[in-house]
């Protein structure tokens, strides 16, 4: 699960992370009393950023044609006109692909004078099994391209779990970064805090884009988390009701929301052919078995070792729900699950449905053979796979030979 910045930066700041002081807004009006009260507050300039889980806001563009989901204000008039121009409009950036993100808070925050941007994360380093911390002295930048054209400008350092994050590690960041004096202790407790929202609240990633080095209005220098990025890991979430509160459907797929509701891991791609598959492993190898003859996968979809007859039905109407399938391919391997079931709820799915599109079903393991018998005795049009590259080529296949016939 994602949150917005401003929910990132309001658990970073329960673990002492310094943050703008902000406010939240659903309305131009709300923006408007937001900015007087921080331009009373002795603020020289506020921030206008649009909410969506998607980075690259400032360079954006909504399909209104307005220019950028970030933007300085100097008086409260001009919050409330950027903010009316930003809520209610779709917000594209490089991260959201062309279909864009609606709008529908802004946050209103301070905005202090930068003099230098920092990047800072923690994340899990898989290889490691192990937390890293990650810091660059190249903040406000993309950190993906960072790595690629500047590997040596990111500071990494592996926590070991059971000692937790040190002292001693926060300030050797610190001094990596080129700070000084009691920006060392600041920064060091800044990233203490930083870890210990991302352990507390069993978070994927925490990230600090930028941690900024500001003045302050007699030229005192501090460091204050401008933006925040935060993720957590769903199977953890029981244990943060306050955290689960936080979620933002209309952030969320509409198709894996409903997908959430049967226990079933889906996540919408641009191909046209479906795959419905037990276990994640399998089912990224049916994926790439499908890329590998030519084929686009049009969705990771698992469906768990132990599915029943309602999840199948339930996952072959989130298939059928994507316009963009033109076939589906099914790939079991029974283990814990039995193909006999799966085989059932298939014919019962594509009977429900009346399904139209080439179904092509492998099925091996527990009770495969009882499955096939299903299969055969349905009366309906299933495409049997020998194996899951014979079933990923006859998927390929026929989804170009439907292709074909629509053409003609």
């Amino acid at each position: 699960m994602n949150l917005q910045e401003y929910q990132a930066k309001q658990l970073l700041a329960q673990y002492g992370v310094p943050v703008p002081a902000g406010e939240v807004c659903a309305t131009p009006a709300a923006a408007k009393d937001a900015a007087g009260k921080l331009f009373s507050g002795g603020h020289a300039r506020v921030v206008i950023k649009a909410q969506i889980h998607a980075g690259g806001r400032g360079k954006g563009t909504f399909k209104s044609g307005f220019q950028g989901g970030v933007k300085i204000c100097r008086t409260a008039d001009e919050a409330m006109k950027m903010a009316a121009a930003m809520l209610g409009q779709v917000l594209v950036t490089k991260q959201t692909g062309p279909e864009g993100r609606l709008v529908g808070k802004v946050l209103v925050a301070g905005a202090p004078n930068i003099k230098k941007e920092f990047y800072c994360a923690v994340l899990l380093d898989r290889a490691l099994s192990r937390p890293v911390f990650m810091a660059s002295t190249e903040g406000g930048m993309d950190i993906e391209q960072v790595a690629c054209d500047q590997p040596e400008k990111i500071v990494k350092e592996s926590i070991n779990p059971a000692a937790g994050f040190l002292p001693f590690q926060g300030r050797k960041l610190a001094v990596a970064l080129g700070l000084k004096g009691d920006l060392i202790a600041s920064a060091a407790r800044i990233f203490g805090g930083l870890y210990k929202t991302w352990w507390e609240c069993d978070a994927s990633l925490v990230e600090i884009n930028p941690l900024c080095l500001i003045a302050g209005p007699e030229g005192q220098e501090s460091l204050l988390a401008i933006d925040a990025k935060m993720s957590l890991d769903d199977n953890a979430l029981y244990r943060h009701p306050n955290i689960l509160a936080m979620r933002d459907l209309a952030e969320e797929a509409p198709l894996e929301i409903e997908a959430g509701k049967f226990n079933l891991n889906y996540i919408k791609l641009d191909g046209s052919i479906a795959c419905l598959v037990n276990g994640a492993g399998l089912a990224m190898a049916t994926m790439d078995i499908i890329q590998h003859f030519g084929g686009k996968p049009a969705n990771f979809l698992d469906v768990g070792g132990g599915a029943s007859q309602e999840q199948v039905t339930a996952a072959f109407r989130i298939i059928l729900s994507d316009p963009n399938v033109k076939g589906i391919l099914v790939n079991i391997f029974g283990g814990i699950m039995q193909c006999d079931i799966i085989a059932a709820g298939i014919v019962a799915a594509a009977k429900e449905s009346r399904l139209g599109l080439p179904l092509i079903v492998r099925l091996e393991g527990n009770n495969a053979p009882l499955g096939r018998e299903i299969l055969r005795g349905s009366g309906l049009a299933i495409i049997s796979g020998d194996s899951m590259a014979d079933a990923a080529q006859k998927a390929v296949r026929a989804v170009e030979c439907a292709g074909a016939e629509e053409r003609v």
